[in-house]
């Protein structure tokens, strides 16, 4: 009787194992921006900047949109903190630069309408982060002097953080 049932927990204890390790099969594995990540990116950004004598603002966002970090100079007009997060954001959402977005919504009506969207902001400085054909965050930009300057240092972190990457 007891032997049965020990034979009847292993198999209990089988079977349910084989329930966990095929769950695990619809559970996706996906990379992300990490803390560490976004920090470094962040220095290299803001280095970028401070090399062409310019202060700005900005923010990193992971795969899901969220802000994973910030940094700001000094002097900079409080607005551009929201800029940086939102132009992070559009670029994610969008899988593109928020600047070659702002020119696609000039130059065709019908998706003149995305700058009704209150979450994407349609001026240059958002960059998509790439780790092969995956967007797993962007960095956003803003303050530097314009939407070129703005993307400019923000493409040269990424060259220097991820050079292989996007």
């Amino acid at each position: 009787m007891l032997l049965r049932a020990a034979q009847l927990s292993l198999l209990g204890l089988a079977i349910g194992s084989a329930s966990v390790f095929a769950g695990t099969a619809q559970v996706a594995e996906r990379q992300d921006v990490t803390l560490a990540l976004a920090n470094d990116l962040l220095n290299a950004t803001m280095a970028a900047c401070h090399a062409d004598n310019r202060t700005a603002v900005a923010a990193v966002v992971d795969r899901g949109g969220n802000l994973v970090a910030l940094q700001r100079d000094d002097n900079v007009g409080p607005h551009n903190t929201i800029a940086a997060q939102r132009k992070a954001f559009t670029s994610l959402s969008t899988k593109t630069s928020s600047r070659v977005l702002s020119e696609r919504a000039r130059s065709n009506p019908e998706a003149e309408n995305l700058n009704t969207l209150d979450e994407l902001l349609l001026l240059g400085g958002g960059v998509p982060l790439r780790v092969g054909d995956q967007v797993i965050g962007a960095i956003g930009v803003a303050g530097a002097g314009g939407a070129e300057i703005d993307e400019g240092c923000a493409l040269k972190a990424i060259a220097k953080v991820l050079p292989s990457a996007n």
